[in-house]
């Protein structure tokens, strides 16, 4: 029997958790099945359990594929770097311009596939939890909230900004917000022939979602 090397195991891997990737494109999350993911692949039962002992390690690896592949954390990174050239309120709008973009870009991809975990973890939260444990790290959206939660605090401890909510408050209202942005964005899009899915403006609803956080924080536009 020839000698298996990484290189084999790794590109085995990632044919696996590209199928399942792919799938849950075409199906919602919660319905992906092992069986799903051995159609797809063409891996025999005995041949796919060689490498993930379940489907939710198989999502685990395609959630830390997804978070390598698709990042926001450089924009971040390097809006935040311009802060004493804008103003507090210019960075939020910045900010939200940039998850607009970056939610357009994917919003039946990793979005997509964002949602349904989210929407799994109402039903099955420890499942949920295995599968982020696995993944390791942590995503954007985790990101995003410490380096503006770093941001607003530097700058209302300097007495630019006077919030009219504790950081903590804040932080969960955009949280919300943003899940509930998503969350119509997705379902619109798959009813678009539902006449309200015209009149929805991801753009829009970011630039409302950025003034109110302005606002909140005391930041002068």
């Amino acid at each position: 029997m020839p000698k298996v090397t990484e290189e084999y195991i790794k590109n085995k891997k990632k044919k696996i958790v590209d199928a399942a990737y792919e799938l849950c494109l075409e199906k919602t999350v919660s319905t992906v099945t092992m069986q799903d993911i051995i159609n797809r692949t063409g891996l025999s039962q005995g041949g796919i359990y060689r490498f993930y002992k379940d489907i939710d390690e198989i999502f685990a690896d395609m959630l830390a594929d997804m978070r390598l592949r698709v990042t926001i954390k450089e924009q971040v990174d390097e809006i935040l770097a311009q802060e004493e050239m804008l103003s507090a309120a210019e960075v939020t709008y910045r900010i939200f311009d940039m998850l607009a973009d970056y939610m357009e870009a994917e919003l039946m991809g990793i979005q997509k596939v964002d949602f349904e975990l989210s929407v799994l973890a109402m039903n099955a939260p420890q499942r949920v939890e295995k599968i982020l444990k696995g993944a390791g790290g942590g995503g954007n959206k985790e990101y995003l909230m410490r380096r503006m939660a770093e941001f607003y605090q530097k700058k209302a401890v300097g007495g630019q900004l006077q919030a009219k909510v504790s950081p903590e408050e804040l932080i969960s209202y955009i949280t919300s917000a943003y899940t509930g942005i998503q969350t119509c964005a997705i379902v619109y899009h798959c009813y678009n022939h539902n006449p309200i899915a015209q009149m929805y403006d991801v753009r829009g609803q970011h630039r409302v979602l950025a003034k109110t956080v302005n606002y909140l924080l005391g930041a002068e536009e």
